[in-house]
């Protein structure tokens, strides 16, 4: 058989046509390539910050394989942070240190031979163009292949690779050089012996130093201003860059108003470009790519994602998404069991949409968190009807995941997981937003506990209006957190309005009424008026007796509460026999070990140790401990109450060593039952802190109240009586650590604020202004 030359002819009357053979591609080693040569698809941005640290990962990760061996490492992450411009800062920055950096667009198994076809002809070109530009995808990728397994110091960028069995192949063949790979697939790189580089956000200053630059010197944004931006965005780089361009494009724009464009439009400003900005590279568009190829392989997963739209972003617990599996939830989804759950969050973590991390206080709990911009994308691209639908299911799941008993210490744990995501989740509407407020307040964050109150009764007052009884049961709340959250007076106040219109409403002898004044007089009792308080009760208590009976729960707790306001107005006798006359009483309601009566017990201690007998009231509390022990266990909030009386009276029975020693054990169970910033447990510092100094280590007690101050007010707040009491404290260990100078001006700082706080007339008040005045 003849060798064809090129010509075809078919048919009759045909045309010839003459096609020169295709010539081969050269041999590899006829290819020199000067040092530096570089194919990469952009220059890298201006400013880039905040991955140093990454940067020289890659670089030693790299550099530290041997000559004779390919060296590989992937960047993984959520798209938009920053994967690609890592590399080619990294490409760039170190090209001069290759003979080749060629850069590839690996999302596909055809996409990646073609950028390898691309080197071939590069290569080939300057020896034989033609061969060059006549070889086929096919053939030329294998050349490359070729050249890269001959030759060493090359970096070849593998850009965003859809699945690691794309370039199993290519590794598998290569023998030298260095290959970076970006990839949004967290998953599969263990086979190859890659241990993948997980990126993460920028760190706030990196975002602001970030943002400050891109918008330039002429706008002239604050501090706050750009932290602000920068927490909007969830320190996203490609947001960021986003956002900043805009800005420096964009006439009379500038951070603040972006910020409240972002607030007012978010689907909007997640979508538009800078004017001359490539739609692709925005924010809306990041995530187009990986959604589609999840929603292929398991439509669950993008159900999922949607619904973690509508929780908060981070550290929710997966065993809230176990609900998914019940089948009577009316918009659970359907036919779907636990395991298909987690094969779902499993797909959706190996593309980075998502990340799993392990519950750092329970084992064996996964907890997800989404990106806050990944979410509010997201959100967006729902429908109404979505929304809706998505809603509801996370608001039953966290229903069903909140413990009934929020006031129970067991649950406690449970709650704080869930406590950013019932906030987040929950409506008003809710049961489930009534118990987070309990769980808030018996955890000791009354602000919180106010807070979520005054959403509860703002909603029912206008949906029930303002004398529905619901509606006066939640103002009654607000009341009783304003006055746990130290704003008395504001609390009084409250009361004060709500008695007459629980009376008009419900009747002056209502018990709901009753205990509306009930706590009226505690609050002007403990706003500084113990006199009026007093007062107060002993009006209440006859009606109490009257209407609910002596032996009645509130009646027993006005007369707890009489007692000690009389001691507190100074007479510490009378309050003393009153708890005595009180106890017999209530061990035969509710019996000797109950906590009302334990509670009892308690006062009737106090009040004989400020009686004067201080030996008495150590020992009654010794006697009390074990009770509480038994009762409520070891480290309960009240057993550690009765163990504070315990060192107290201790100390003032004359041994203030042992005093300062059980208030040091006693910090400990605090902080381990209540945490550091637990109001009880602030009181134990500021316990240890005084006993300290009764022990005679003075500046020791005043180096203890400089660190608790912040901590106080950070809690409490500047205003708040125990803040206050702090300052006085202060004042006093610095004085008698013998710097009077500074503590007179800790006192004189000092009044003004409580005389506005507190009152003239406040017992605090009032120490204050005596230790002024003895200072000259």
């Amino acid at each position: 058989m003849s060798t064809n030359q090129g010509i075809v002819q078919t048919g009759d009357g045909a045309a010839v046509v003459f096609h020169p053979p295709r010539r081969p591609l050269p041999q590899v080693g006829q290819i020199t390539v000067p040092t530096g040569l570089t194919g990469l698809p952009r220059h890298p941005v201006a400013h880039f910050v905040g991955r140093a640290a990454a940067l020289e990962t890659v670089h030693c990760q790299l550099a530290a394989g041997a000559p004779a061996r390919v060296i590989s490492q992937a960047l993984v992450g959520l798209g938009g942070l920053g994967k690609s411009e890592l590399a080619l800062q990294y490409a760039s920055q170190h090209r001069a240190e290759y003979r080749l950096v060629w850069w590839i667009e690996a999302s596909s198994a055809e996409r990646l031979q073609a950028g390898l076809a691309a080197l071939a002809r590069a290569l080939a070109a300057g020896v034989d163009a033609t061969a060059a530009a006549q070889a086929n995808v096919e053939e030329a990728a294998e050349w490359a292949l070729a050249w890269l397994s001959t030759y060493a110091d090359w970096l070849m960028v593998l850009d965003n690779v859809e699945e690691p069995a794309d370039v199993q192949s290519l590794l598998g063949r290569l023998g030298h050089g260095h290959v970076l790979i970006t990839t949004r697939r967290d998953i599969g790189w263990d086979r190859f012996g890659i241990a993948p580089l997980r990126l993460g956000v920028l760190s706030r200053p990196a975002s602001v130093e970030l943002l400050a630059a891109l918008v330039g010197d002429g706008v002239c944004p604050s501090r706050e201003t750009l932290d602000a931006v920068a927490e909007e965005l969830g320190d996203l780089p490609l947001a960021l860059q986003q956002a900043g361009a805009y800005i420096a494009c964009t006439p009379r724009m500038t951070v603040a108003r972006y910020f409240g464009l972002l607030r007012a439009h978010p689907t909007r400003m997640h979508t538009v470009p800078a004017l001359g900005g490539e739609t692709e590279r925005v924010v809306a568009q990041a995530w187009t790519i990986s959604t589609a190829r999840i929603s292929e392989i398991n439509p669950l997963a993008m159900d999922l994602l949607n619904l973690l739209a509508f929780f908060a972003p981070d550290n929710l617990p997966c065993t809230v998404l176990a609900g998914l599996a019940d089948p009577h939830g009316s918009d659970a989804v359907s036919a779907v069991d636990e395991t298909q759950v987690d094969e779902a969050l499993g797909l959706l973590a190996s593309y980075s949409m998502i990340t799993m991390s392990g519950d750092p206080e329970e084992f064996g709990v996964d907890l997800v968190s989404v990106h806050r911009l990944l979410q509010a994308v997201t959100f967006h691209q729902l429908t109404a009807e979505q929304r809706r639908r998505a809603r509801n299911l996370a608001t039953t799941l966290v229903e069903a995941a909140l413990p009934q008993a929020a006031t129970r210490l067991e649950h406690w744990g449970a709650y704080r997981r869930l406590l950013p995501h019932a906030l987040t989740v929950l409506s008003p509407e809710s049961p489930g937003l009534y118990r987070v407020m309990k769980y808030l307040g018996a955890s000791g964050n009354y602000p919180a506990a106010l807070a979520v109150a005054r959403r509860l009764y703002a909603h029912a007052r206008n949906t029930l209006g303002v004398e529905h009884p619901k509606s006066l049961d939640l103002l009654h709340d607000v009341g009783y957190w304003q006055e746990r959250s130290g704003d008395v007076i504001a609390a009084r106040d409250e009361y004060a309005l709500l008695v007459p219109i629980k009376a008009r409403v419900l009747g002056a002898d209502h018990p709901d009424t009753l205990s509306a004044r009930h706590n009226h007089a505690r609050c002007i009792g403990e706003a500084g008026d113990v006199v009026a308080a007093c007062e107060q009760y002993r009006a209440l208590l006859p009606i109490e007796e009257s209407v609910l009976g002596a032996e009645h729960s509130l009646t027993l707790l006005s007369r707890h509460n009489l007692a000690d306001f009389t001691g507190l107005a100074g007479d510490a006798v009378a309050a003393r026999d009153q708890f005595a006359a009180l106890l017999p009483l209530r061990v035969r309601v509710s019996g000797v070990a109950h906590n009302h009566t334990l509670a009892v017990r308690h006062g009737l201690a106090h009040w004989t140790g400020m009686a004067g007998d201080a030996s008495a009231a150590r020992d009654q509390f010794t006697a009390l401990l074990p009770l509480r022990e038994q009762v409520s266990g070891s480290e309960h909030p009240r057993t550690l109450a009765s163990r504070s009386g315990l060192a107290r009276w201790t100390g003032e029975a004359g041994n203030a060593a042992a005093a300062r020693d059980q208030f040091s054990e006693l910090l400990q169970a605090r902080e381990r039952v209540s945490g550091g910033d637990h109001p009880a447990t602030l009181l134990a510092r500021h316990d240890l802190a005084h006993w300290t100094g009764i022990a005679g280590d003075a500046a020791q007690a005043r180096d203890q109240l400089v660190a608790l101050l912040p901590a106080q007010a950070k809690v409490s707040g500047a205003r708040h009586p125990d803040t206050l009491l702090v300052r006085h404290s202060l004042a006093r260990w610095t004085g008698a650590a013998g710097d009077l100078a500074t503590a007179r001006d800790q006192f004189a700082d000092l009044l003004p604020v409580e005389e506005e706080a507190l009152g003239v007339a406040h017992p605090q008040t009032v120490r204050t202004r005596n230790a002024l005045g003895q200072m000259g």
